[in-house]
């Protein structure tokens, strides 16, 4: 299984996750910031950690492999993605057809490090992913959403994508 670790940042979860998926698994930490994974890569080095890959992304594109994820996490960064649309547009080519991703975030408003669960369904849903699952989690307010991605990239457009209104939260 390979796992893609999206938003990775400082490798709270790689670093959980690469033992997980053991030495035929495989995790690619991804990020838009160079130095987080440059900083990552040594420490996953000095763990001895040999089934991770790192992948600098863009803004509105994670610039990940075609057909390379089983499943893609989003833990507590979703609400940071400056371009949700095009992010996950650019996404979907490298989930392969079984996958999912799950959004792991908090039920607040964008502005207050959050994506309300109306506003992450609308956005996902108006690139092609369907929803599969939401849970509460428990505690603080947060929940995971599962999706699955788009049956057939291929006949998205980005003209398609029809942006979510205000009524679904704000971003």
């Amino acid at each position: 299984m390979t796992v893609g670790d999206i938003g990775a940042g400082s490798g709270y979860h790689t670093v959980r996750l690469s033992p997980l998926v053991g030495p035929t698994g495989s995790v690619i930490a991804q990020d838009v910031t160079r130095k987080y994974l440059v900083e990552l890569a040594k420490r996953t080095g000095s763990l001895r950690l040999t089934n991770v890959t790192f992948a600098l992304g863009e803004p509105h594109d994670p610039r990940l492999p075609a057909s390379s994820l089983d499943v893609a996490i989003l833990v507590h960064m979703y609400h940071e993605i400056a371009q949700p649309y095009a992010f996950l547009y650019n996404l979907a080519p490298a989930m392969k057809q079984s996958a999912r991703i799950g959004i792991v975030d908090l039920e607040r408003p964008t502005a207050e490090h959050g994506t309300p669960i109306k506003l992450l369904r609308c956005e996902l849903t108006a690139v092609g992913y369907r929803e599969i699952v939401t849970s509460q989690l428990a505690g603080d307010g947060g929940y995971l959403a599962v999706f699955s991605p788009p049956g057939n990239v291929g006949r998205i457009s980005p003209r398609d994508i029809v942006a979510c209104g205000d009524g679904a939260g704000t971003r």
